[in-house]
């Protein structure tokens, strides 16, 4: 079987799910996926195999994967995971923190031209990489794995959640700046409490526009 083709079915049917194209509850057959991506049928069971793997679809015999819906329980599971990762790394993450700091200015930089773009999925994207840098700078790459499996959850939960609102993008953007400027300094507490405030912020936020 070609990796590449299962590779590419897993990639694209994730996205769509990510960016809500395909919503929660949405049922799609292999011959659609098939078609769409430009592969015979084997390499689309394998990357669906994949996504069920990771919660994203359930295989029904017969009829195709049907992108599981986000639950209520999943928002807040998913959520209280988050700080609980992000609050331990940001922790470990401080005794490198001035290469820490070099390695977000990118990112930030990145949020700044998607929220001035009004393009909410590329700020979306430049947003989970910033955090991801910080619990990639634990050097816990179990930890790591971990936090990308809950940023993907909790990415179908939020784009929505921006779409629309430059005050909301402005706001998590004076975050991450307030974040950076942090690692800069001398203070970890205020360094891990500036983090733990956004993650419960943002939590907050979901919260309140719970599927």
């Amino acid at each position: 079987m070609d990796a590449s083709a299962s590779e590419r079915v897993h990639a694209h049917v994730k996205q769509r799910i990510l960016d809500r194209t395909l919503p929660g509850g949405q049922l799609i057959t292999e011959g659609e996926i098939a078609e769409a991506v430009g592969v015979s049928r084997t390499p689309v069971r394998e990357g669906l195999l994949r996504l069920e793997a990771e919660g994203l679809v359930r295989l029904l015999p017969k009829r195709g994967a049907l992108v599981v819906p986000v639950s209520p329980a999943e928002v807040d599971d998913v959520l209280e995971a988050r700080e609980l990762v992000e609050v331990h790394a940001a922790g470990r993450a401080w005794a490198g923190r001035t290469e820490l700091a070099h390695r977000l200015q990118p990112h930030l930089l990145a949020m700044e031209r998607a929220a001035r773009a009004q393009d909410t999925w590329a700020f979306t994207c430049a947003d989970r990489a910033f955090h991801a840098e910080v619990v990639r700078a634990a050097g816990n790459e179990v930890l790591a794995a971990l936090y990308d499996s809950l940023r993907d959850r909790q990415t179908r939960m939020g784009v929505a959640n921006l779409a629309g609102s430059t005050d909301r993008a402005a706001r998590a953007l004076a975050d991450h700046r307030a974040q950076r400027e942090a690692l800069l300094g001398d203070d970890e507490q205020a360094w891990v409490d500036l983090v733990r405030t956004h993650v419960r912020t943002a939590a907050d936020r979901l919260r309140a526009v719970r599927p």
